[in-house]
């Protein structure tokens, strides 16, 4: 099976934005056994911007644009170098790719994106894609990687798009505000009620949200592809993602006819 799997800023690194070596390491560990297994994996990965900072010892996420760009590219150096790495002591080959909405959404370059995509996969490669920070004036002001890797999942013909974020999955309600709150195992249709459960901004170094996350699901149903919200601080949850076990929130793609 392909499976795409995002991962973002706040399950990547502490909040000092230094990256979580112990979670990057279980998460190369799990995926290079998935891949073992015969599975083909797409990683989306955020996290440049914020380990930029962290490398640069700055206080916080900069709010000037310019300012996100180099730190993007400071941090993307250093993203892609712990995870040659990591991957490289399970015997797997990494490919980076960085993609702006433009490539997406356009022709040839979408085009050009999937081939090159499929080919490394076909070549037994795992390619890690990340948006073009540096470059991407408009994409880093939006930040939604969540829909990026819809996007991504969906050129690919992946299966399965599994987003590791820092929560448990789609909540009733705002957990940090409602005690009572409790994630939805199953989504099968974005109505009114589950968008209302949608949140704002998530955390400080990142700039997703559940918002975000909804907006992505809404690309994956429709495309006919399963997409999952499992909280990313066990990255051994991908284990029961992929086996289709009860985890987080799985929201069920519209099935076509035959």
């Amino acid at each position: 099976m392909r499976v795409a799997v995002k991962i973002g800023t706040s399950t990547l690194t502490h909040r000092t934005g230094r990256l979580n070596i112990r979670r990057v390491e279980s998460l190369c560990k799990v995926l290079s056994d998935l891949k073992n297994a015969g599975h083909e994996i797409v990683l989306i990965s955020s996290g440049a911007i914020g380990m930029g900072v962290g490398k640069m010892n700055l206080p916080g996420r900069p709010e000037d644009m310019p300012t996100k760009q180099a730190m993007a590219a400071v941090g993307q150096c250093e993203l892609m170098y712990v995870y040659d790495k990591l991957f490289s002591e399970y015997h797997h080959t990494v490919a980076q790719i960085l993609v702006t909405g433009e490539d997406l959404g356009s022709e040839p370059r979408h085009g050009n994106f999937t081939r090159t995509v499929l080919r490394l996969l076909e070549l037994g490669a795992l390619p890690i894609v990340n948006e073009n920070d540096t470059v991407a004036t408009e994409e880093v002001a939006v930040g939604d990687n969540d829909t990026l890797g819809a996007l991504v999942a969906v050129s690919t013909g992946a299966a399965l798009y599994v987003i590791l974020s820092d929560i448990e999955g789609l909540y009733t309600a705002d957990p940090r505000i409602d005690p009572d709150a409790s994630v939805i195992p199953v989504v099968t249709a974005l109505t009114e009620d589950i968008l209302a459960a949608g949140g704002g901004k998530g955390s400080a170094l990142g700039t997703g949200g559940m918002a975000t996350k909804l907006s992505a699901a809404k690309i994956c149903m429709e495309a006919g592809m399963d997409m999952m919200i499992v909280n990313g601080a066990d990255p051994a949850k991908l284990y029961d993602a992929v086996e289709g076990l009860p985890v987080g929130t799985r929201f069920i793609g519209r099935r076509r006819e035959a």
